[in-house]
């Protein structure tokens, strides 16, 4: 499959993301080198200059494919097989010495390292990367699973889980979540994916104001589906006042009362959110999933994502269908979160 020259749907937050990168650039893994899209992205991003790169794949392939595209930025990536890296027995024994508790042997450790995402995790875990962006060629659990074997979630953290950018033609920028990686989160995740989310908005300059959304607005509705938001927004609200997060939080809340300060009014008098929720936090993947595509269709509406979250180094998952532009703006979301440690 070959792709033209990429355009880019320039905004203002979209900017500010690759000003922050640039200011302190960090090194990314991109595993994928084989396909067409990656060393687009990688033109872009070295020609932008906001990361420094290591491609893997074959060298002399890569240059030959960059050439004949018309590719010349993409010169300065460092382009690795890393089947033929002194790092790949190396960190075979690693792995084997983590995992041989739970089974792993070391012929098996080795064939786990062929990889290339189990590869690219150790290189962000040796801290030879800062971070790795992956998934346009294999799927969500290709990319994830080796980040929570290897990488594992941060201290406090329960869970790895997603959001998605949502910027709007207007200008405003929602943040959705969970709509990648938890299909049925209990009361409690849903909890720890709502603070998660919100403290990943403030991280890129949103102001979060969270929506625990369900089909029923405060105490109008029962049945098992709304009980379980409304007791996520109970953990939620006791872990913001023990933690002192000074967070607006509200549930269950229906969206047309989180986005709309009338409807709010109307429905949900005396919410802390006031109708201007700018942190969406869905039931479950099945809703969160449905509504970000909805949205980016019908509203036209530039999403950036899926953002793992909740994991102590960052490793973020590429759409198989990504675009040029979804790869350079996921360099750039992982980027900032590697500055931030």
């Amino acid at each position: 499959m070959h792709f033209q020259a990429p355009a880019f749907q320039e905004t203002p937050f979209l900017e500010t993301l690759i000003e922050r990168a640039k200011a302190d650039k960090r090194h990314i893994v991109l595993p994928e080198g084989n396909d067409e899209r990656i060393l687009w992205a990688a033109e872009t991003i070295l020609k932008k200059d906001f990361a420094e790169l290591t491609i893997f794949g074959n060298p002399e392939e890569m240059r030959e494919r960059a050439e004949r595209l018309g590719l010349q930025t993409f010169q300065k990536a460092n382009l690795l097989d890393y089947t033929r890296s002194p790092l790949f027995t190396a960190y075979a024994h690693v792995f084997y010495e983590q995992r041989k508790a739970k089974g792993v042997t070391e012929e098996g450790a080795l064939a786990q390292m062929r990889d290339r995402n189990y590869f690219g995790v150790m290189m962000v875990q040796d801290k030879k990367a800062h971070g790795m962006v992956s998934g346009a060629d294999g799927t969500t659990a290709d990319t994830i699973r080796p980040a929570l074997s290897i990488i594992k979630t941060r201290p406090g953290s329960s869970i790895a889980s997603s959001v998605f950018l949502m910027c709007l033609p207007d200008g405003r920028v929602w943040v959705f979540g969970d709509c990648a990686v938890n299909p049925n989160p209990t009361p409690a995740q849903l909890a720890e994916i709502a603070i998660l989310s919100a403290q990943t908005a403030r991280a890129f300059g949103i102001e979060p104001r969270v929506a625990m959304l369900s089909y029923s607005s405060g105490t109008s509705g029962a049945g098992p589906d709304v009980d379980m938001v409304r007791e996520a927004t109970k953990i939620a609200l006791e872990a913001i006042e023990r933690l002192s997060l000074g967070l607006p939080l509200d549930g269950p809340i229906q969206f047309d009362a989180a986005v709309d300060p009338k409807t709010a009014a109307s429905k949900m008098p005396n919410s802390p959110v006031e109708g201007k929720a700018t942190v969406m936090i869905f039931p479950n993947l099945n809703a969160g999933n449905i509504c970000y595509k909805a949205v980016q269709r019908a509203a036209n509406a530039l999403a950036i994502g899926p953002v793992v979250q909740g994991l102590n180094a960052p490793v973020n998952d590429l759409s198989r269908g990504a675009s040029v532009e979804d790869i350079v703006n996921t360099v750039a979301i992982t980027a900032i979160q590697a500055q931030a440690g």
